[in-house]
């Protein structure tokens, strides 16, 4: 089974992400920005299109990442990424069907004004244009598909060990 816990920059995806897999005997983590990574070192560079999700070649090569890192580990496989462009959530989750992996589908979240504080609080990464540039697309993505195609937590003042319980109750019930 995979995991996937969706929400933007500074929603906690990576903490819970952690915390999920040390809850869920046998499950490992796998970060989908790192295909992103792979691709921005593609020479000569990509076309420039804002965010490596818009080159075609992301979502199917998160498909077959998943599929088969899967496929090697066995167990519970958590995916912390954001995916706000509805057909690219569908590209990856009917991917992943053709493969008979069930996906549970959680978005992490937390009203606008809350997201901005914790991205300008951030100190590990520190402020960053361009997670600012994100939260209203969240936004719109939450109240357009998202908030419907997924299992919401509110993480606005739930510490994130409880957000990770909360996670596994829903997926071992």
């Amino acid at each position: 089974m995979i995991v996937w816990l969706n929400g933007t920059h500074g929603v906690g995806k990576t903490t819970t992400a952690a915390l999920v897999r040390d809850l869920l005997p046998g499950s490992h983590v796998l970060d989908a920005e790192k295909v992103g990574e792979t691709l921005m070192d593609v020479s000569p560079p990509l076309p420039d299109l804002d965010d490596f999700q818009h080159w075609d070649p992301w979502r199917p090569l998160v498909v077959e990442t998943a599929r088969r890192v899967l496929d090697y580990t066995g167990g519970t496989l958590v995916m912390p990424m954001t995916v706000l462009v509805e057909a690219y959530w569908r590209e990856i989750s009917d991917g992943l069907a053709r493969y008979d992996v069930p996906i549970r589908h959680f978005v992490l979240h937390a009203e606008p004004a809350t997201l901005r504080a914790r991205i300008d609080g951030d100190e590990v990464l520190g402020p960053s244009t361009f997670r600012h540039s994100r939260v209203d697309r969240y936004a719109a993505a939450f109240d357009g598909w998202l908030g419907d195609a997924a299992e919401v937590v509110d993480t606005t003042t739930t510490p994130a060990p409880e957000v990770a319980r909360t996670i596994v109750e829903r997926v071992r019930r």
